[in-house]
């Protein structure tokens, strides 16, 4: 009987790091296969990933990963407790035992957060700060734990989740390789750098260090391309918000607080993405929160739609390992298993998906959703990694 350890990504792209954190997730579980909850075209930030979701499934697979699953883009595209949420659910579903994740302070005592949160969610209401300044703030008071740190907080909203789930997973959190998660620049002499960093050498074509610091599959596809960015989109994103009445934005989600104003101005006299994003951020919100929002509204994600728990387990990627698992626990999973997306999927529960994954086949012209089939890589194929 084969035991899965499973992981939230995002693997935007998978680098060193990533392909430590497999390794070292199997090692310490002595788990038979790695799952990954990998989110889709769009990734949790509000920026649609660099590489498509097969290109990244196959990098994965190619690096360790047995098995890649979609973490549908109504928990993808969320703050981090509805991301965590969603993602804990998709390892559970997957019939997983533990789940792994890197971490800042992997000792950090994620009950005693847990215990002192408040009943009262207005607790973190205010418009002069963020909700997560405010949430950071209080559990400090509360606890004297410093969580301020992306990995460390993502870390405890994934153990709420569970917690809330009944306790089914064994978390395993693991000490963070390298550079520091929002880091952008890579170090001359490490092999390990963040996915901020990355990014950015790819995009300046900087080969020679993004070699350093990715498995050959990535590099390989990173240069093939093509690559996504914000900047592809504001054309579309910057006629949506000029054209449209202001009460047809707010009917999107997260669309609130007179902020579909604050947009729409911003959008008249900004001639790129960045530059709108430097225009409406404040205090009150971040560029993450603003990000999200403005893929809200480019997709027009209606709020009946963005129920974070997943309703199927779509196959993006696997080994013979994975594939094995998959014959293992097909009979026991509770969600439809979908390993090739047809018409009653996409108008059906894939419908949101389906459009996320639409506006880059406008883009790049290769389709994302119909007929696609998962990527399979042979164990041949697949990075020999040897751990300190």
């Amino acid at each position: 009987m084969l035991q899965a350890v499973g992981i939230i990504a995002e693997y935007n792209p998978f680098h060193n790091g990533h392909a430590y954190q497999v390794a070292m997730a199997k090692r310490q579980t002595g788990a038979d296969v790695v799952v990954a909850a990998m989110s889709g075209n769009w990734v949790q930030r509000g920026e649609p990933a660099l590489l498509d979701k097969w290109q990244r499934a196959e990098a994965a697979v190619a690096g360790g990963v047995d098995l890649v699953i979609e973490l549908p883009g109504a928990a993808a595209l969320q703050p981090a407790h509805l991301f965590a949420q969603g993602g804990v659910a998709l390892i559970t579903a997957m019939q997983c035992r533990w789940l792994a994740f890197g971490t800042e302070h992997p000792d950090m005592d994620y009950r005693r957060l847990m215990a002192h949160l408040p009943d009262d969610p207005t607790t973190f209401k205010r418009f002069d700060q963020t909700y997560a300044s405010l949430f950071q703030g209080y559990l400090q008071e509360q606890t004297g734990i410093t969580l301020n740190l992306g990995n460390d907080i993502l870390g405890f909203f994934y153990a709420l989740a569970n917690q809330r789930l009944g306790d089914p997973l064994e978390l395993l959190p693991l000490a963070r390789k390298g550079s520091q998660h929002a880091d952008t620049t890579i170090a001359t002499d490490g092999a390990y750098a963040s996915a901020t960093a990355v990014r950015r050498a790819v995009l300046n074509q900087d080969w020679a260090q993004v070699q350093s610091v990715v498995p050959p599959r990535t590099l390989a596809l990173v240069q093939q391309g093509p690559l996504v960015t914000w900047e592809h989109y504001w054309p579309d994103l910057r006629y949506l918000l000029l054209s449209g009445h202001v009460a047809d934005l707010r009917r999107n989600y997260q669309i609130t607080e007179g902020v579909e104003y604050r947009l729409k101005r911003a959008a008249l006299t900004s001639d790129s993405f960045e530059a709108f994003m430097h225009a409406v951020k404040t205090k009150r919100y971040t560029y993450t929160r603003l990000q999200r929002q403005a893929a809200y509204l480019l997709v027009q994600a209606q709020p009946a739609e963005m129920d974070p728990e997943p309703t199927y387990l779509r196959v993006l990627g696997y080994s013979a390992t994975g594939q094995a698992y998959l014959h293992q626990i097909k009979k026991q999973v509770t969600l439809p298993l979908i390993s090739r997306a047809d018409r009653d999927w996409q108008k059906g529960p894939g419908e949101f998906d389906d459009r996320l994954g639409t506006l880059r086949t406008m883009l790049t012209g290769i389709p994302q959703d119909y007929g696609r089939i998962p990527v399979k890589i042979a164990d041949s194929d697949r990075l020999s990694r040897k751990l300190p």
